[in-house]
């Protein structure tokens, strides 16, 4: 029963929980069972929470055992990035310089989580502040990709999709900047969702650029995907970019017809340097959407070309200024050498810092500084509205557009690390849609070159998740692909 248990969504499992035909404690020692034997080659975690996992897990199996109300998520393992903040338990962001940062507050998704009856087993590998595509900028180890150990898991959110699609976790959340957690979603083979900027609150979430930054989860399927998004949304008094819009059902949306549903594909998303194992299954899904239902027409987004260059300076700049805080005197890090106070700033970052974030500090402090501010910051902003402008237009057309999530399946590990600009154009298909603030998930949608698996993104207009869902959700159920599991 333990490998079945692993492997079961989140919603298959509560129907077992309530029949009383598994215990919570069942679910948690099963999904410690399997960390022990797969963590040490895919390292998806960087700690774990086992004593208080099972404590938590006892106390839901005594409630259902005294037939009293349980949430609708009880006893349901979940991992957190490592930049999501947990009360009194460590989050380092994968660096040097928190690697002993302790928060005084959670998270309102991680509050609302537990109000849901998830437990929390453990915190997820990233990229060193969420900067990266591949979890290779971890400042502790690289997270691998269960489907083949020598190929990376996608980035920054690389742990939390390794630990879904390895069977570590029922699901997990992670934050997407610029596509950090629908990238690894496609190249894991598991569902990734980025929703509307503002429809999930940021507190809690260590700042990498702050008008991109999402919360959002990496699910085994679309189903799970729609509970856990509407769990963690809604309004946060504490937010003050959380917007006041009521939060539906997603549920609902979930049925498995397409009619009525008109689908735009962005020719910009199927240019030179797209694998052709991965236009092919985007095509032939388009295809299968078609036959349920849906009208599927080419068009355009004509400002796409300038995304990467756009999302890259605003970024830099939002970061440079956010990691200005850590400096050596609040909090974190501070080298050991006896200097000035000046140079105890310098030596700190120089000494926290990983080469990525230290890069992307000093691009942002750049296109920041005088002389340079509207050339580049101030430019770059014009062209994030003509890329939302883009979007809204197809989107009077259009109920959802779709894409290829990544232009490649997974790459080995250290195959980019030295090519930065190769690097950051893995995020080309994804960066769009954190520019505009829309919402969009990555789905299975076949297997490309070494049999790893290719990821369908579907984007839609601003708070309208659960068209998105409803396209993703039908799509999924007339196809295998989530059937298929890594074996590791």
């Amino acid at each position: 029963m333990e490998e079945h248990i692993i492997e079961l969504p989140a919603h298959k499992l509560v129907k077992l929980l309530i029949r009383k035909e598994i215990s919570a404690e069942e679910i948690i020692i099963s999904h410690f069972k399997r960390i022990e034997e797969v963590e040490e080659k895919i390292k998806a975690f960087i700690s774990l929470n086992k004593e208080e996992a099972l404590n938590e897990a006892k106390m839901w199996d005594k409630k259902i055992a005294e037939g009293r109300e349980i949430p609708p998520l009880c006893g349901i393992p979940v991992a957190i990035k490592d930049n999501i903040c947990i009360r009194n338990g460590k989050t380092t962001c994968a660096s040097r310089i928190l690697e002993n940062f302790f928060p005084p507050y959670s998270a309102t998704v991680v509050e609302k989580l537990k109000e849901a009856g998830c437990i929390i087993i453990g915190k997820t590998n990233m990229d060193e502040f969420a900067m990266g595509s591949s979890t290779e900028n971890s400042s502790f180890y690289i997270t691998r990709n269960p489907w083949n150990i020598e190929t990376i898991p996608g980035g920054s959110s690389g742990g939390s999709a390794a630990a879904v699609a390895s069977g570590e976790t029922t699901f997990a959340l992670g934050s997407d900047t610029g596509g950090s957690i629908r990238q690894p979603a496609a190249l894991c083979g598991i569902v990734g969702m980025k929703p509307t900027y503002g429809r999930v609150s940021r507190y809690g979430l260590v700042a990498f650029a702050s008008s991109l930054d999402q919360i959002g989860p990496l699910t085994k399927d679309v189903t799970d995907c729609a509970i856990l998004l509407k769990v963690i949304s809604g309004k946060d008094g504490r937010d003050s970019t959380s917007v006041d819009i009521p939060v539906p059902n997603y549920l609902e949306h979930l049925i498995p017809d397409l009619n009525g549903i008109k689908i735009g594909l962005p020719k910009e998303y199927f240019v030179e340097g797209t694998e052709k194992e991965v236009r092919e299954s985007v095509l032939q899904a388009a295809k299968v959407m078609e036959d349920l239902g849906a009208r599927v027409e080419e068009t355009s987004l004509p400002h796409t070309e300038y995304a990467v260059a756009t999302y890259y300076l605003i970024a830099t700049a939002e970061a440079s200024s956010n990691l200005a805080r850590y400096d050596g005197v609040k909090y974190g890090y501070r080298t050991r050498e006896k200097t000035n106070m000046i140079d105890m700033y310098k030596k700190t970052r120089r000494e926290g810092f990983g080469d990525e974030v230290k890069r992307r500090i000093m691009l942002g402090t750049y296109v920041l500084s005088k002389g340079y501010y509207e050339n580049y910051y101030g430019k770059a902003l014009r062209v994030r509205t003509l890329i939302k402008q883009d979007f809204e237009k197809a989107f009077e057309k259009y109920d959802v557009l779709l894409t290829p999530t990544s232009p490649t399946v997974a790459f080995r590990a250290g195959e980019k690390i030295d090519d930065p600009l190769k690097m950051y154009l893995s995020d080309i298909f994804t960066i769009s849609a954190n520019l505009a603030g829309i919402p969009g998930i990555s789905i299975p949608c076949g297997f490309g070159k070494n049999g790893l698996p290719v990821g369908l993104q579907i984007l839609g207009r601003p708070f309208d998740e659960g068209t998105i869902l409803r396209v993703a959700y039908a799509y999924e159920q007339s196809t295998e692909w989530r059937k298929r599991k890594p074996r590791i």
